[in-house]
């Protein structure tokens, strides 16, 4: 499939298919980043060690960084990946529980 720029579209359909094809790449990434998150279930010692509120908040950090690197909103970057986190958090603590 090729894709286009988005100055390349020519009407709507162009341009939602093209969010269509990054959204497919974004949930596939997704799938890898759980495996991981799932993963570290296994080395934490405690609920505590799973919710990592530092490391949260210096990784939060350094994803403003990149958005501004990148030109992008960094509030709005910022709080993509709060929700994010938070819910693979919930599914880390799921997995901990379990171990």
């Amino acid at each position: 499939m090729t894709h286009r720029s988005p100055d390349q579209c020519r009407d709507m359909q162009d341009i939602r298919t093209e969010i269509d094809t990054i959204d497919r790449q974004i949930i596939a990434l997704l799938g890898q980043r759980i495996g991981y998150v799932q993963a570290a279930a296994a080395f934490k010692t405690s609920a505590a060690s799973v919710r990592a509120e530092e490391r949260v908040n210096a990784m939060l950090a350094v994803r403003r960084q990149w958005a501004e690197e990148e030109h992008l909103p960094p509030d709005l970057v910022e709080k993509v990946y709060r929700t994010l986190v938070e819910g693979f958090i919930q599914h880390e603590m799921t997995q901990w529980q379990k171990s």
